[in-house]
């Protein structure tokens, strides 16, 4: 799945500059930059199928390391810092696991 036409390339370019160093990716500030708090719910929706790469319904800890190659390829992959400070971020009800609602939560927060 594809995220054009939700995200703009030239946004995603930025945010992904903007958390290029190791230890500098903070959730809420890239999907500021990137642009995911501007897009609907079911855009959300959308997004998350691409980070929920075994189609579990979920995204864990192993799936939202690639997050930023999710959105383009040549990214870096998160610490294991980043990765739970992006999972604690988003997992709510504290099962290990984030679902699309808890992703959307988190962005609307």
């Amino acid at each position: 799945m594809s995220l054009k036409g939700i995200l703009s390339p030239s946004d995603i370019a930025a945010a992904l500059k903007d958390c290029q160093d190791p230890g500098s990716f903070k959730p809420k500030r890239f999907c500021e930059i990137c642009g995911i708090t501007k897009v609907s719910d079911s855009q959300l929706k959308e997004i998350f199928k691409v980070v929920d790469d075994d189609e579990s319904g979920y995204a864990e800890e192993e799936e939202l390391k690639f997050f930023l190659q999710r959105l383009d390829p040549g990214a870096r992959v998160l610490t294991a810092c980043e990765t739970k400070d992006f999972m604690s971020a988003a997992d709510h009800d504290g099962d290990g696991k984030i679902g699309s609602e808890e992703f959307i939560e988190m962005i609307r927060s």
